[in-house]
């Protein structure tokens, strides 16, 4: 099925330079982002707490809510509406873990009730110890981390069939991340070097196709996480998923066009690169919008009624697939073409 002719010839490549200045700007607004907010904004399952859900008969004010909270000794808390406005359902946080056995919900109830005049219902109760929510973050950062080494080893195998070189270094650098956490070295930092330490190994080793899939994304992940961060909005262990989700989706994407790239070098092995390029991505051009549309479809619909509890999850997707589809065109095939300039240099 196509919905677009096959002779079609859009100048992808011509546009590469507005496109990488487009990237770097959203990168740095996204990393400017974080820095002015001290980093994510973690929700219960990283930062630890605890988190009750509760819902109204009728309307009620946040502050006769908070007032009713103060005689069951949560300590510090926030109190915020979720899902419709309609629902009078609210979120309670407090970042002090409270033991939830022994008839928390009822005292929780009772104190609601008490202070409110109105009926209330305790949805849900969650409660994440610091320690925990620490070791939370540290996984999430490693499995990230691993799956785009994982990916660098398959990408270099694949279209360079360079699978030892690709596995020992994925191999050392694993190794390396794993020896310096059991010293405690600070893990979010650990892992940023080690990926900068990969990107200049690529670039060395001339492992270029690992070197344009990471690059987009890492680009892409970086964004989503700045988005999040722009909006206010929490990370969770579902939007963790929903990262990784992105990168899966991202790299079958990216996939699809250097496989495109290959075969049509062999074709038109007389052709510049910078046209062999922009022919593959052409080419791909009507998968690659049926599959993002098709996509784009499901998960707005999740967005729209899927409900508050994956009302973020729904959005992080929706913001990877739109900035993973672009990263495809505009970000991991133009880093092939400057390979090419680096080395006519």
């Amino acid at each position: 099925m196509q919905f677009i002719k096959p002779d079609i010839n859009i100048n992808f490549v011509g546009k590469r330079k507005i496109a990488f200045s487009i990237s770097l700007a959203m990168i740095l607004i996204s990393i400017a982002s974080l820095v002015i907010h001290g980093g994510p904004k973690y929700g219960i399952d990283f930062a630890g707490g605890t988190l009750v859900q509760i819902k109204f008969n009728e309307p009620v004010s946040i502050s006769k809510i908070k007032s009713g909270l103060a005689a069951v000794d949560l300590g510090k808390s926030s109190v915020q509406g979720f899902g419709e406005h309609s629902e009078h359902e609210y979120l309670i946080r407090t970042d002090r873990s409270v033991m939830t056995s022994g008839g928390f919900s009822q005292k929780v109830q009772k104190a609601l009730e008490s202070s409110t005049g109105k009926g209330v219902t305790v949805r849900r109760v969650e409660m994440v110890g610091p320690q925990v929510g620490k070791d939370l973050r540290e996984k999430a950062l490693f499995a990230m981390f691993y799956s785009l080494l994982f990916i660098a080893i398959y990408i270099s195998g694949r279209f360079e069939l360079k699978w030892l070189l690709s596995g020992v270094i994925a191999g050392v650098l694993m190794g390396a991340v794993y020896f310096l956490s059991i010293l405690s070295v600070s893990v979010p930092y650990l892992i940023a070097a080690a990926l900068l330490v990969s990107l200049a190994l690529f670039w060395f080793l001339n492992l270029k196709y690992a070197m344009g899939a990471i690059v987009a994304l890492i680009h892409d992940v970086t964004i989503t996480v700045g988005i999040f961060s722009i909006c206010n909005k929490e990370f969770t262990l579902p939007i963790i998923a929903a990262l990784l989700t992105i990168i899966g989706y991202s790299l079958n994407d990216t996939i699809i066009v250097f496989d495109r790239i290959r075969e049509n070098l062999r074709k038109y092995h007389k052709n510049p690169l910078e046209i062999v390029i922009n022919r593959s991505v052409n080419e791909t051009l009507s998968r690659t919008i049926l599959t993002s549309g098709t996509t784009l479809i499901v998960v707005v619909a999740l967005f729209v009624l899927g409900g508050g509890i994956i009302h973020d999850f729904a959005f992080a997707l929706l913001v990877g697939i739109v900035v993973g589809t672009y990263s495809s065109i505009y970000v991991a095939s133009p880093i092939l073409l400057a390979w090419n300039v680096r080395g006519k240099k």
